[in-house]
């Protein structure tokens, strides 16, 4: 079968997809109604049946699916059209557009690939444990602020320059999947660093009337990343003893933009960070991290980028308004589904039937989930993942009576972990389309490293939040 037959079959699946979402929806209401269950309710789980299984098979393109939450909860009288589309206003919306707009400014300047060259260098290219070692920091340090994708994308050429030059097969395929595995765990450092962090806040906040600050968020997942970058950088080069010579990129001298919008990103990070300091003692407890986050996108616009020859600011629209403009709608969306489980009850419901796991040690159940989590991760998007099943732990949390982030933020970090298959995140697409790297040996490191970290993130949340 060539690939255009491969093209049609993919195209003529998704009207199957579609009426199959459908057709689970319709069976699903009418078996909870005739359990028992009201309307709202048997609806509700309808509906959150049809998007996920829009969500997963893609039948729809998911920003398209991400709207349905906006038209049908509605008109099943689930919720109203102000509290639906209060969803696309939320803070963390607003935070993430912020974020990514933040985030063109530094691809603007190139700043992060002078900054991925230094981190390099830094570290040494001495050996190969600590080669590996510096592109898995370099990876997760940048994508804690920036794109897990672009940071892949970025390193890839660096990494590609150096695994072409040497004859080190085994060397060659740990530089690569450690390039992605740092992305994906760099993400889980900071509240901005990967969606289902923001999916997270959101839904805790919607849950429990508090705001998780960055200090907050970053006193589990700093740890997780730091702990996480050594182990896997020690497993995956747990073979590779023999060092070719390396040599780096030259690195070029620094221009007035680079230095620019280092210096405004930094102050932003500052800014999150130390929120909860500076605030009350400057009278500015109305803010949060989504305003810092739009003050430094205008002070990016306003700034001029110092090169003589294309004059210009650090940031022009022309470059902001390229950001996953789709990636906000399927948050929106998952928002918006949150209202409606918690509006319709159905979320109590869940909850109160997931009481029995109480019966389990917290500690356990806590890696169970982690694991969990990570593995379904393989096979589906982890945004849509988060999206899905944080109300439902956020509604189990209240029915154990505890604090809904001890089940909420281990899910959240697994959603991250998925190690094994290409299309389980971007990063792992990235380095195996490169072609050096197998799917049998992407498969083989990744399930090893996917238990790796549900042990460290249960370590870590027990020792921080419990």
């Amino acid at each position: 079968m060539n690939k255009r037959d491969n093209w049609l079959n993919l195209m003529h699946a998704k009207p199957k997809f579609m009426l199959f979402a459908v057709f689970t929806a319709i069976v699903t209401y009418m078996l909870l109604t005739l359990s028992g269950l009201n309307h709202t309710m048997s609806i509700t789980a309808g509906l959150t049946l049809l998007i996920a299984i829009m969500w997963v098979t893609e039948a729809l393109p998911i920003p398209v699916t991400s709207l349905i939450p906006f038209v049908a909860f509605p008109a099943a009288g689930v919720l109203d059209y102000k509290q639906a589309s209060s969803a696309l206003g939320s803070h963390v919306i607003l935070l993430l557009m912020g974020a990514f707009m933040l985030s063109k400014a530094l691809e603007k300047s190139g700043v992060h690939h002078r900054l991925a060259l230094y981190m390099l260098r830094m570290t040494g290219a001495a050996s190969a444990k600590r080669l590996v070692l510096a592109f898995m920091l370099t990876s997760a340090i940048l994508s804690m602020w920036i794109s897990n994708t672009a940071t892949a994308l970025m390193l890839l050429p660096i990494a590609m320059a150096i695994v072409t030059s040497i004859r080190a097969p085994l060397l060659a395929t740990a530089i690569l999947l450690g390039i992605a595995y740092g992305a994906s765990l760099g993400g889980v450092g900071s509240p901005v660093g990967t969606p289902p962090n923001i999916i997270f806040m959101s839904v805790y906040q919607e849950t429990t009337g508090l705001d998780i600050t960055f200090l907050e968020w970053m006193k589990t997942g700093l740890p997780i990343v730091l702990l996480g970058i050594p182990i896997m950088a020690f497993w995956l080069t747990r073979n590779v003893n023999v060092m070719p010579e390396v040599s780096l990129p030259p690195v070029g001298a620094w221009s007035s933009g680079e230095k620019r919008v280092l210096s405004v990103f930094a102050m932003v990070a500052c800014a999150w960070i130390f929120r909860p300091y500076y605030t009350p003692w400057l009278g500015l407890e109305g803010i949060n991290d989504s305003t810092i986050a739009l003050a430094g996108v205008v002070a990016m616009c306003i700034i001029p980028n110092g090169d003589k020859a294309k004059k210009g600011q650090l940031l022009d629209w022309d470059t902001a308004q390229k950001i996953p403009w789709g990636m906000l709608l399927l948050f929106a969306g998952g928002i918006c589904l949150a209202k409606a489980f918690a509006a319709s009850g159905l979320s109590g419901l869940l909850g109160e039937g997931m009481t029995g796991l109480a019966v389990l040690p917290l500690l356990l159940l806590i890696f169970i989930l982690c694991l969990a989590v990570s593995f379904i991760t393989e096979i589906t998007s982890n945004t849509a993942m988060a999206t899905l099943l944080m109300p439902i732990l956020a509604s189990a949390s209240v029915a154990l009576d505890i604090d809904p982030m001890i089940l909420m933020l281990p899910a959240t970090i697994s959603a991250s972990c998925a190690f094994m298959m290409p299309v389980a995140t971007p990063t792992n697409a990235v380095v195996y389309g490169s072609g050096l790297v197998s799917i049998k040996d992407m498969a083989r490191e990744g399930a090893i490293i996917n238990v790796m970290m549900a042990f460290v993130a249960t370590g870590v949340v027990y020792v921080t939040l419990l």
